[in-house]
């Protein structure tokens, strides 16, 4: 009897456990069993594998091989597992010496001819096999992914023919090293490009600033979609850590990672007929959605009365928490949601209310109507609300603004003042680190008891418009909230008033 050991890992949300691959050969009637909680792709590995094995001009055993997953209540899905389930058989039927793969963790899926096909998720192999000090050997398109991990050691190849010649000394393969990074700020797009509107632009540079929420209120056409496209370019690039944690969720979704642009920060914008899933991730097993994607960057709902209710609000949590777990009856994963909610919507239905043009016909039970669409309690959550008015014509033939670079440069010595400070940004601040750093005088307190009185603001808000005053002091690189910023601050809740 011959057993052999090699290890791959498995996919389990932003997780990679570690899966000990196990081939046995005992003599019997020809056959191949796979147990360990494999699914279809999984039990299907073992036609890949013989064709690949044969193809390569190796001989597949006559014996009866039994091929153990574990741990055996781990679910097992995709077609990582081919490649170390055909290093095994080789090295239990002795085609191959087995003492080296044990240093190493496998993961590709073979083709029938023998060659390596990429696959999902490779980012967060490398993130653990880089902490179990071992060496990862994946498919060539993978390569790149995997040497973001700084200190790991990553081997490629495209055949199976390459990988036994690694391990039988016959022809080395070289350790995949990393490309060079270019810089962020050249695939972004400028907010030079953005005329006039200058309370908008006023408002995206604090939500810059502070990591904060906002929602643009006007008519169609004004520039609240081409406002929100800039906010990536203002915002300091991500990062190491941030950068990985990103990229990981990208990869656990089988998407491309340009290693040239994996700082930039992720901008997503969803249309309005996307499920609760896609927003927020699902499946039987469970997948990151689209507030996950937009981790440590930018979401983006345009038409936001347009959204189905309850797929608005199921942000709710992940707008307070930066995360979102999803429960099924066999497992449960979670997955960092940290997101910068933008958000974008016409006064009403037709588009045109408060427009100087008075081109709007809705009553005012339609207006309501169309509003109610979004709850309280998620407008709540949502930091700063402005009005983004129609453009004049000289606005629009008028000169450029600010580019992304200059205001880019004052945020990141206003996200300074917050790190050094509090140890995150303005908007992620607890109660306790509230009543630290955002301490008002007493004619300010007045002020904002004043405000809550007569906008009847919940206890919720009146944290947020603190937070966003510490902003805007910041801002202004001033030691203590002033009336000033407080006023500007509370003038951002717009929605309250109406």
């Amino acid at each position: 009897m011959s057993l052999a050991i090699v290890y791959s890992r498995a996919r389990l949300g932003m997780d990679a456990p570690l899966v000990t691959v196990e081939v046995h050969l005992s003599n019997g009637l020809p056959s191949l069993s796979i147990v360990g909680l494999p699914e279809t792709a999984v039990k299907e590995s073992k036609d890949r594998v013989r064709g690949a094995l044969l193809t390569s001009c190796f001989e597949f055993p006559a014996r009866r091989i039994t091929i153990n997953l574990a741990p055996a209540d781990l679910p097992k899905e995709g077609g990582r597992f081919d490649l170390p389930i055909a290093l095994g058989i080789l090295a239990a039927s002795g085609q191959l010496p087995g003492e080296e793969l044990k240093a190493c963790e496998f993961a590709g899926e073979l083709a029938l001819s023998g060659e390596l096909r990429p696959v999902q998720g490779i980012l967060p192999m490398a993130l653990q096999a880089c902490r179990a000090r071992r060496t990862l050997l994946v498919p060539q398109d993978n390569a790149a992914e995997a040497v973001l991990v700084k200190d790991a050691h990553v081997l490629a190849a495209g055949h199976l023919l390459q990988v036994t010649a690694h391990f039988t000394r016959a022809r080395r393969l070289d350790a995949v090293s990393a490309a060079p990074e270019s810089a962020t700020t050249n695939h972004v797009d400028d907010l030079a490009d953005v005329r006039g509107q200058p309370l908008a632009r006023r408002a995206l540079e604090i939500a810059a600033c502070g990591g904060h929420s906002l929602l643009m209120l006007g008519p169609p056409g004004t520039g609240k979609s081409l406002l929100a496209s800039r906010l990536p370019g203002i915002l300091p690039e991500l990062t190491e850590a941030e950068a990985l944690e990103s990229a990981a969720l990208r990869s656990i979704l089988g998407m491309r990672i340009d290693p040239a642009r994996w700082r930039q920060r992720p901008f997503r914008a969803p249309h309005h007929t996307a499920s609760a899933a896609a927003l927020v991730g699902g499946g039987s097993t469970p997948r990151p959605g689209e507030i996950s994607l937009a981790h440590n960057g930018v979401l983006f709902l345009d038409e936001l009365p347009e959204f189905d209710r309850r797929v608005l609000e199921v942000l709710r949590e992940p707008l307070e928490t930066g995360h979102i777990v999803i429960s099924r009856a066999a497992l449960q994963a979670g997955f960092p949601a940290r997101f910068q909610l933008i958000a974008a919507m016409n006064p009403c239905a037709c588009g045109w209310l408060g427009d100087a043009s008075g081109r709007c016909r809705c009553t005012s039970e339609q207006v309501q109507r169309y509003r109610a669409r979004i709850s309280g309690p998620l407008l709540d959550r949502i930091d700063m609300h402005v009005e983004v008015p129609r453009l004049p014509f000289e606005a629009m033939s008028g000169p450029r603004g600010e580019c992304s670079a200059v205001v880019r440069e004052r945020v990141g010595k206003a996200r300074a003042i917050q790190w050094q400070r509090n140890g995150t940004l303005n908007s992620h601040l607890t109660h306790q680190q509230i009543d630290d750093v955002c301490a008002l005088t007493k004619p300010d307190q007045r002020l904002l008891r004043q405000a809550m009185e007569k906008l009847q603001l919940s206890a919720r808000a009146h944290h947020r418009i603190l937070k966003l005053a510490r902003t805007i002091a910041d801002m202004n690189a001033s030691a203590e909230i002033e009336s000033r910023h407080l006023s500007e601050a509370i003038n951002y809740r717009r929605m309250d008033r109406q």
